[in-house]
């Protein structure tokens, strides 16, 4: 059972951010040199795949929702409503 949605954008946006600290830790620890400039594209790289997978993600999702027979969201809201009243 998930306990949270799973987020594929905040997933890429991690890992870039991830690589952009291997990159600098490497520089940091004399493996090899790294110009200060050098970090920004793969920044803005991953920022900007992580907006196109959060979009591709939420029309897909979307699609799914409007089918019929697509299982039902199971959300911080689903199950409370008022059954006894």
């Amino acid at each position: 059972m998930l306990r949270h949605e799973f987020r594929p954008g905040r997933l890429v946006a991690g890992a870039a951010f991830v690589l952009a600290g291997v990159i600098y830790a490497g520089d940091a620890g004399g493996l090899w040199e790294t110009p200060w400039f050098a970090v920004v594209p793969v920044v803005v790289a991953g920022l900007f795949l992580a907006a196109v997978t959060g979009l591709v993600t939420r029309a897909v999702r979307g699609r799914r929702a409007g089918k019929p027979g697509a299982p039902a969201e199971t959300g911080a809201g689903a199950g409370t409503g008022s059954a006894g009243s």
